[in-house]
Formats: structure tokens, C-alpha cells, sequence
């Protein structure tokens, strides 16, 4: 199946497709939303499916790539839901100690995108620990459409102390530094700079259109932040001002780009709204950005 581009899509469906996967409507009304696009032979069904993620088109780097190790391994969080499962993957060989990246999904769980993810950064020479938040309902069930209903099902204050029981497994690791930082996308966004809040050890944030947090939370940011939007997610984008005002109050240190034409989810390479030259271009500022911030 060929991937299709967002520019084959009206912006306005792809509005509405965004309401559908945060859980703001439902699948039967963004169908009857896409009924007045289901022309010659198209059906509103067939849209859908188009715009769903489809992972066959994610794996950058394959599971068995000889270049990396990974394995599911199993976090105690007695402050959350009592453990939590993720995705650990690292180079083959590691000399000495490398630093670490905790890498938060959108609000899906653990899919196979996300763990692509943390493979791309143990290929770049990073340990990477990749949670499942839907652990405590049995974990990522390997269905879309089904992560997006578990999701609001798990306690969110409880998930979070799971994040944070990741982070600090990783930074405590015998091959870890103990230099930190973290990247999130859609929800992962947001909880990256919730981690950037709580955690004053933190050494890089790097939120992919996460939504941003009170003035009086961004006062107790220490890490420096490298934050990515997307010029036509105005549900998210629109509340950058006030936060760039809140980060220049507090002179915290920060970099923001945001990538032209291009839609919320722009880095996740499994659906339409993938901009392959936004998403390669802010993966490798943000790889640059962990080199800067983690290495020195």
C-alpha cells in the first residue's frame, strides 16, 4: 500500500481526523464528517483507513539491526501503578557510558513506531527506554483504534509517576551517565514538559507538539529545551506565545521551530500527516541537541 501525503487530503478533513484521534469525536462522526468527501467511489470508510497509522511504513531501523540491542524489561514504580514494561534499546557494543533518552508516545501506548524511535537513537550511539503507559491495562494491544480508548481508562497522575520511575531506571543504569534527557511526541510533548517541571536534574527536553505548561510550572524548569510545532496544528501551536513569554520571564534557555505547512504528527512516519522533510530536519536538530546538551 502507498503511502499517502496530507496534500492529497482538505485540511479541513485533516482537522477533523485530528478531533477523532485525541478522543474529541467519535469514529461515526468524523465518518459522517467524511461522507461529503467520499466522491468516485471513495467511501468515508476508505478515508479513514488511508489516514490511520499503517507501520509497515515505520521501521527505519529493523528489529534485528545488528548494530543495536533490545529488549522489554519491566520498571518498579511504587509511586504509580506499581511497575511499568517498556522498550530498552542500546548499541551492540558500548565502551564505556552512554547517556540516555527516555522516549514518550503519543496517546497510544507503546507502538511500533515509538519503539523505531528509540531504536533510531540507540543507532545513534544513546541508550534509549521507551515506557508503555497502557502497561497497567495489559500494555499496547497492538490495535490503534483500541490504545486510543484504553488510554483514558489509566489513572494520568499514576501514569506519570510511571514516566518518571523510567527515567530514573535509566539514569541509574551501570552503562548510563547519568546524563538524562527526553523526547516525546503529541501527549509525550505534553509529558516532556511535565518532566522538564518536574525533574531539576534533567539536561534536554525535547517536546514534539506538546502542549504547554502554566507559567507558575515553567518557573521550575532547569533543562534546556529544543520544542518542534507545526505551523497548521493550531490547537497546539496557538499556545505558544504565552509560553514563550512565561520561558523569557524565567530565562530559561530554548530553542523553537516551527515547520511550515506541515500538520500535528509531522514526525510520525505510519500516516498521511508524515512530512519527510520537517520530520528528518527536526530529528536531526534533535540529535544534535542531545549530542550538545548530553555528551559534554
Amino acid at each position: 500500500m502507498e503511502r499517502k501525503k496530507a496534500t492529497e487530503f482538505p485540511q479541513e478533513l485533516l482537522d477533523k481526523f485530528d478531533l477523532y484521534v485525541h478522543g474529541n469525536i467519535s469514529r461515526r462522526e468524523f465518518l459522517d464528517y467524511a461522507n461529503k468527501y467520499a466522491v468516485g467511489g471513495l467511501t468515508a470508510m476508505a478515508i479513514w483507513e488511508m489516514l490511520r497509522p499503517n507501520y509497515a511504513f515505520a521501521q527505519q531501523v529493523p528489529k534485528d539491526d545488528a548494530r543495536i540491542k533490545a529488549t522489554y524489561e519491566t520498571v518498579a514504580s511504587p509511586d504509580g501503578n506499581g511497575s511499568i514494561k517498556g522498550y530498552y534499546a542500546r548499541p551492540a557494543k558500548i565502551a564505556g557510558k552512554l547517556p540516555g533518552v527516555l522516549v514518550i508516545h503519543e496517546n497510544r501506548g507503546l507502538n511500533p513506531y515509538v519503539e523505531d524511535v528509540a531504536r533510531r537513537l540507540a543507532v545513534a550511539n544513546f541508550l534509549a527506554f521507551a515506557p508503555d503507559g497502557l502497561t497497567s491495562l495489559g500494555g499496547y494491544p497492538g490495535d490503534e483504534e483500541k490504545a486510543v480508548a484504553m488510554f483514558p481508562k489509566v489513572d494520568g497522575a499514576k501514569m506519570f509517576e510511571d514516566f518518571v520511575a523510567s527515567y530514573g531506571w535509566l539514569k541509574a543504569r551501570p552503562e548510563c551517565t547519568a546524563k538524562m534527557g527526553t523526547v516525546g511526541f503529541c501527549f509525550g510533548g505534553s509529558t516532556v514538559n511535565k518532566l522538564a517541571v518536574r525533574l531539576p536534574d534533567l539536561a534536554a527536553a525535547v517536546p514534539f507538539y506538546g502542549g504547554q505548561p502554566s507559567a507558575e510550572d515553567t518557573a521550575k524548569i532547569k533543562a534546556p529545551l529544543l520544542i518542534h510545532y507545526a505551523s497548521l496544528d493550531n490547537r497546539i501551536t496557538s499556545g505558544w506565545p504565552a509560553w514563550e513569554e512565561a520561558l523569557k520571564a524565567n530565562q530559561i534557555k530554548y530553542t523553537e521551530y516551527v515547520y511550515e505547512g506541515a500538520n500535528h504528527g509531522f514526525h510520525n512516519d505510519t500516516t498521511p500527516r508524515y512530512d519527510e522533510a520537517a520530520a528528518k530536519l527536526a530529528w536531526q536538530r534533535t540529535l544534535d541537541f542531545f549530542n550538545k546538551y548530553l555528551r559534554s
